[in-house]
């Protein structure tokens, strides 16, 4: 490809609204042009790299043993009514009426639409297990679209949903998705790493993420660094301090609970600042609705409770946050001073809480709260749990070291859905004993523009963007500086034709530019290899040589220049390979296979 045929519209400033580095990145190397909000062209250049990790995508895919569809992304509404979705996605559900009035739903992710498919297809456990996967534009109406294609209203998603008969045949579809899907990031060249997760809207009862660590990333990530345990926020577990202080017994010779008056003091900070006390010498209690009926939670004052755990400690499929009049209903207690001293709905206590000698609560009385408040004497310690957000500080669950927090771009999440929607959808199956069950399912999806984003993240300087080998637009750029000279032209069409041969993309920079010109723009769209051909450097018998990671260049002859170049690309090409197989290695070694 010539670069005065090619569309790349590189631009020397960075435009005002752009944040992210992948962001003012892609943009500025002509990969890609906002249409709106969270709405994306990608020109020809972004197109290019976009289309290579879907290949790398569909090839592991397949490889995986798992069988490609397209599925409509105008779905029914009723598919979602009848899931249980519909009014748990929310406002994020993008929908629309046709001229006849049918309501559909612009598909954010596809469970029901293949639920609905496989419930018509699959009658017999001798069809099962079959797992299908498509590669499509998904929509989501995002409130905050940001971050250029991280965080979209429109975007390209790789969905794919296992159908098992029973629980061994979900879990090795669930092992082919997994490895299939660290192939996938290793071949993309990316660092990434693997973290227990929540399934939130999708459902079912186990996860993990994918994650590349970035400073812009909007995922929070739980890390020990002596045992490798790492897990999202939602789902990090907290493990107990290596001296953990007991439980204090009730003591009823202490004071009793002194009721102070905190005048229109409702928030933690309100109070602190009244009382002359820091937040964790405070609880909260927060009420929720557990599969409809309220429950409460008391955590630190300086603590986040973590709703996916309070759905655990009550064993809840459901938890939403209970509005005012229905606390005050529940309790007797306005808002803003909830307390747990004679609660009369079922209360679970975070660890932290238990182990105080004192705290300061709310009074359940307009304007009071109570020091002096005893857990255990004071209010019930019937279920104590970790109910709150792991952050760094906190002691690993597996080996009681201090954790860490990093952020991190969540590219791809696999699940274990169980029977969550064939049970509501009535996707049912005769097993061999002429038995009807629901199918067990999974779901493994990737995002794909993020991986795009993400590489860029997670590969650039202050000259441009740095772009891993297989996922360049092009791996070679060739510039001749002189292209009124046919020696040099001969000479770059030489290499072009004979790389192109060995399997690899080239692009000429034949415009009519400075050299300092072409390579600004060249580290700017981030092309693996560049080589300069000049009439100097043929007097002299050389080639140009720089790897864009490389602070310098190098020559080679110009007579052995297309060997020796080819070499130093398979080289690197076989560092990458190498990388990934000792990933393989340890992945097996860790997980015991």
């Amino acid at each position: 490809m010539r670069w005065s045929k090619a569309l790349i519209p590189t631009l020397k400033e960075t435009p005002a609204d752009a944040v992210a580095p992948s962001h003012k990145l892609l943009l500025r190397a002509g990969m890609v042009r906002q249409l709106g909000a969270g709405a994306y062209t990608y020109l020809p250049i972004g197109f290019r790299v976009l289309s290579k990790v879907v290949r790398i995508i569909r090839e592991e895919m397949d490889a995986a043993g798992a069988l490609e569809l397209l599925m409509p992304a105008l779905q029914p509404v009723e598919l979602w009514k009848e899931s249980g979705r519909y009014e748990t996605f929310g406002d994020l559900l993008m929908q629309l009426k046709t001229s006849s009035d049918q309501h559909f739903a612009l598909g954010p992710t596809h469970e029901e639409v293949i639920t609905d498919l496989v419930r018509d297809l699959v009658r017999s456990y001798k069809q099962l297990p079959v797992t299908l996967y498509q590669i499509q534009t998904k929509f989501r109406d995002e409130p905050r679209p940001r971050f250029g294609i991280l965080r979209t209203r429109e975007f390209l998603m790789k969905d794919a949903y296992s159908f098992d008969a029973n629980v061994e045949q979900l879990n090795d579809s669930y092992d082919a998705m997994y490895e299939a899907y660290c192939r996938i990031f290793d071949r993309c060249g990316i660092p990434y790493a693997i973290v227990e997760a929540e399934s939130g809207p999708i459902g079912g009862d186990s996860s993990h993420e994918f994650m590349v660590p970035s400073s812009t990333g909007e995922d929070t990530i739980v890390q020990c660094p002596a045992c490798n345990y790492a897990a999202n926020k939602e789902r990090a577990e907290i493990g107990a301090p290596s001296e953990a202080p007991a439980i204090p017994a009730a003591t009823p010779d202490a004071p009793s609970p002194a009721p102070v008056e905190t005048p229109n003091r409702r928030t933690i900070q309100e109070i602190c600042d009244f009382l002359k006390i820091t937040e964790a010498e405070t609880a909260k209690l927060l009420v929720f609705l557990a599969d409809g009926r309220p429950v409460a939670a008391l955590v630190r004052g300086d603590h986040e409770a973590n709703e996916a755990k309070v759905r655990r400690a009550f064993g809840a499929t459901t938890l939403t946050q209970a509005d005012a009049p229905t606390i005050e209903k529940a309790t007797g207690a306005p808002m803003g001073f909830l307390g747990p001293v004679e609660i009369k709905i079922p209360l679970a206590v975070d660890r932290s809480v238990a182990a105080m000698p004192t705290v300061v609560v709310g009074g359940n009385k307009l304007d009071v709260h109570l020091t002096g408040v005893v857990p255990g004497r004071d209010f019930p310690l019937d279920k104590v749990l970790d109910l709150r957000n792991a952050v760094g500080g906190d002691p690993c669950p597996k080996c009681g070291r201090l954790m860490v927090e990093n952020q991190g771009i969540e590219v791809g999440h696999v699940f274990k859905l169980g029977t969550k929607y064939s049970r509501a959808m009535g996707a049912h199956f005769l097993d061999d004993k002429g038995q009807e069950i629901p199918v067990i399912m999974g779901c493994y999806g990737i995002g794909v523009n993020r991986i795009v984003a993400a590489a860029v993240e997670a590969g650039h300087d202050d000259n441009g963007i740095v772009w891993p080998l297989s996922l360049a637009p092009y791996h070679v750029l060739i510039a001749p500086l002189q292209l009124n000279n046919p020696a040099v032209m001969e000479a770059a069409e030489a290499l072009e034709k004979k790389f192109e041969a060995a399997g690899y993309d080239v692009l000429v920079d034949d415009r009519d530019q400075r050299p300092g010109v072409k390579f600004k723009d060249a580290d700017l769209i981030g092309i693996p290899l560049r080589i300069v051909i000049s009439e100097r450097g043929l007097k002299e018998g050389t080639v140009e040589v720089k790897w864009r990671t490389d602070a310098s260049a190098h020559n080679v002859s110009a007579a052995t220049a297309d060997e020796a170049i080819l070499a130093e690309l398979e080289t690197t090409r076989r560092g990458m390979e190498n990388v990934s197989a000792e990933r393989r290695i340890s992945r097996a070694a860790s997980r015991g296979q």
